[in-house]
């Protein structure tokens, strides 16, 4: 009988769809984003607000290279589902330790050092997974040896900082950020990943964009934990839904389906390098903004919860959240669609800035005007970029070679 360690992973198809595992395992990744929502509300200074965006990054764009294990082989088979559930089981770790990432403890294994060694496991077993796929692939192998010496190399700051706590951590996490995504960027322009389903590629960014928008809206819907909403705060919840609506019109309704199009009508030798450019770059803070929004919706509706009748204005650290979160998402949104259907207009340009000049007038008003505002302005652009893409499609198709598209 063959041993287990003789199994061969299965190779995904060119038609290859996403898994209800990988669906499950990202399920598991976006509650780990959605801890930093929890690790930020706690003391929502401009600090924890920095703290925040260095951990979505690194959780994004540690979990980017099991997009393309997914697409390179089955992840629900075999050995590459036993891998991926160990590094589930990590994220999982991650997740809990989360909300106290620069708190040292006294044990010898406190939440900041936790989440390091969690967070190196989870690294760890998508190498050994890729350089598995890649015995019987030279090309993919090639890739994997320049890949895989930033991500080792990042491993040495993140444990560093966490035994280190403090400033220090702060610095060496940024620095293993930086040596970790950069080096990976470069590597990858040397030698390109290889992509065999578009269609797997792309539903498994928007999947996941899909979830955090739904989890964050979770969160920030719990934002009170002490007593329930009083009317105000009722209020605030739905506006937050109806900016959410929004975040989600404004990619899935016809954005989602024109990049795919544009990307599967990419000649083969660059459609990979236009993916992982589109969906790397342009995607990623497309999920980080979502996060920041359901921050600053909490801490609004966390604010009008309180007893007292009196509010103050909404403050610098929350109005950054949710203004800044908003012009972040449709900033990264024109990105986007610059790399994938290559339209963008001017006007799009000055309505994806706004918020940034919204955002002073923002934390001087109540929280639930401010919250207001935001949602008026997201309804607008909603309304804005629905007639452009309806005269873009048609009229961009000839260059983007991806034909019209329909409602």
């Amino acid at each position: 009988m063959r041993g287990i360690f003789d199994e061969r992973p299965v190779r995904a198809a060119e038609t290859h769809r996403t898994t209800m595992f990988e669906i499950f395992f990202d399920l598991v990744f976006v509650f780990a984003l959605t801890r930093v929502i929890t690790f930020m509300a706690g003391s929502p200074t401009a600090l924890t607000l920095a703290q925040g965006l260095l951990l979505l990054l690194l959780l994004l764009y540690s979990w980017g290279p099991y997009t393309w294990v997914g697409n390179l082989v089955r992840a629900d088979v075999g050995l590459v589902r036993a891998a991926t559930l160990v590094a589930m089981a990590a994220i999982f770790v991650v997740a809990l330790v989360l909300p106290d990432a620069w708190k040292q403890g006294p044990g010898l294994l406190d939440a900041p050092l936790a989440l390091a060694l969690a967070y190196v496991v989870g690294r760890a077993v998508q190498l050994v997974v890729l350089f598995w796929v890649s015995a019987t692939n030279p090309p993919l192998r090639s890739t994997l040896r320049f890949f895989t010496v930033p991500v080792v190399l990042a491993w040495l700051p993140l444990v560093g900082g966490a035994l280190l706590g403090g400033a220090a951590q702060t610095a060496l996490w940024t620095g293993a950020l930086l040596v970790d995504i950069g080096g990976a960027r470069i590597a990858s322009a040397f030698r390109p990943w290889q992509l065999r389903s578009v269609d797997h590629f792309t539903e498994r960014f928007g999947l996941v964009l899909i979830i955090a928008l739904g989890e964050s809206l979770i969160s920030a819907g719990a934002g009170p934990r002490t007593m329930a909403p009083v009317g105000a705060a009722v209020v605030a919840a739905l506006l937050g839904l109806t900016s959410t609506v929004c975040l989600w019109w404004l990619y899935f309704d016809r954005l989602a389906p024109a990049a795919r199009k544009a990307v599967s009508d990419v000649p083969d030798e660059r459609r990979a390098g236009v993916a992982g450019d589109a969906y790397g770059i342009g995607h990623s803070p497309l999920i980080i903004g979502a996060i920041y929004v359901a921050l600053g919706i909490e801490e609004v509706i966390s604010q009008l919860s309180e007893e007292s009748g009196h509010y103050d204005p909404l403050g610098w650290e929350a109005a950054t959240a949710l203004y800044g979160g908003a012009a972040v998402y449709l900033i990264s949104r024109l990105v986007f669609r610059r790399l994938t259907v290559r339209v963008v207009h001017p006007t799009q340009v000055v309505a994806a800035l706004l918020p940034l000049a919204l955002l002073p007038i923002g934390r001087s008003l109540p929280p639930l005007a401010a919250l207001a505002l935001l949602t008026v302005f997201l309804i607008v652009v909603t309304w804005f970029e629905r007639r452009v893409d309806q005269h873009d499609w048609a009229q961009a198709a000839p260059r983007v070679n991806s034909g019209p598209q329909k409602t």
